[in-house]
């Protein structure tokens, strides 16, 4: 049970309340954001609370068991510091939200109702909403490895240790033709093998996309015509001349690891464990179900 200071619970005992709702946003970025439903600006610990900034929150879900509770915002791209590109961009994904109820009159007197993040934003034509996550959300999410046979790893991180900033891993280039929106020609990486990059990263050095990065799905070379195809749309549009950086890929299996990289001192995965056709095997007389010693 919430516990209320003085001041705003005797305003809530008065039965003529002036509460507004205030979010406080905190990025990944480390950028703060603060609005409010009221219709005049409010302040307080350090916050400017953008007023009518089309944020409508729903009822908030709470209960005594470990599932997550919710709440939803949602609003129109009215506030200047809330593009539809950022939300597109992931910019808001999992930021840190403190849902405050407050009385305007005197901003003193409030209530910090939750602390969470925000979780699945959903888009229409002309709303968002965005859905703000209890803290519980966080023991929901896997601790520690996975026991499988590909590797666990990320390609390049400390348990990995592939130089992806290796000549042998990396390339620029721009692009020469699109295709569709997400699929380009390029020119610069026609040294690489067919599928070098596929499953890797690249990363936008000039355009509209500048300094955004995106995954790589397709990587081909056929006929001395080199194309790549992104595993999501980009936010803005890809034009002719937009230079990127792109880094090698892995699928996570042993076959890759030490053909392309050479790397099987590193490999994270356990690549010997039975498969689903050993759960689904028969008994025979004669084979590797024949009831005898493994």
């Amino acid at each position: 049970m919430k516990q209320f200071d003085g001041g705003l619970a005797g305003h809530l005992a008065s039965g003529a309340t002036t509460l507004a709702w205030c979010w406080r946003i905190t990025r990944s970025d480390g950028e703060v954001f603060g609005f409010t439903d009221h219709d005049v600006t409010l302040v307080f610990d350090g916050t400017d609370f953008e007023p009518e900034s089309g944020l409508i929150a729903s009822e908030v879900r709470a209960g005594s068991d470990l599932a997550v509770d919710s709440q939803d915002a949602e609003g129109v791209v009215s506030s200047d510091r809330i593009t539809e590109t950022d939300i597109l961009d992931g910019r808001w994904d999992n930021a840190i939200v403190e849902v405050w109820r407050v009385n305007w009159q005197s901003t003193a007197e409030r209530v910090l109702l939750r602390r969470g993040n925000i979780g699945q934003v959903r888009r229409g034509r002309m709303i968002f909403v965005a859905e703000v996550r209890s803290m519980a959300h966080i023991l929901q999410q896997t601790v520690g490895r996975a026991y499988m046979a590909t590797c666990d790893a990320e390609l390049g991180d400390g348990r990995c240790k592939v130089n992806l900033e290796a000549s042998a891993f990396k390339g620029t280039g721009s692009v020469t033709s699109v295709l569709r929106d997400r699929a380009f020609v390029v020119s610069g990486i026609d040294a690489f093998d067919d599928g070098w990059f596929a499953f890797g990263s690249l990363e936008w050095a000039s355009g509209e996309n500048n300094d955004r990065r995106a995954e790589v799905m397709l990587h081909s070379k056929v006929g001395g015509i080199v194309t790549i195809s992104l595993l999501e749309k980009p936010v803005r549009a890809i034009a002719i001349g937009d230079a990127f950086v792109v880094r090698a890929g892995c699928d996570k299996r042993t076959g890759t690891c030490r053909a392309k990289f050479a790397n099987m001192a590193n490999f994270r995965g356990f690549p010997h464990i039975p498969g689903q056709d050993a759960l689904i095997r028969y008994a025979t007389k004669s084979g590797r179900n024949s009831g005898e010693v493994l």
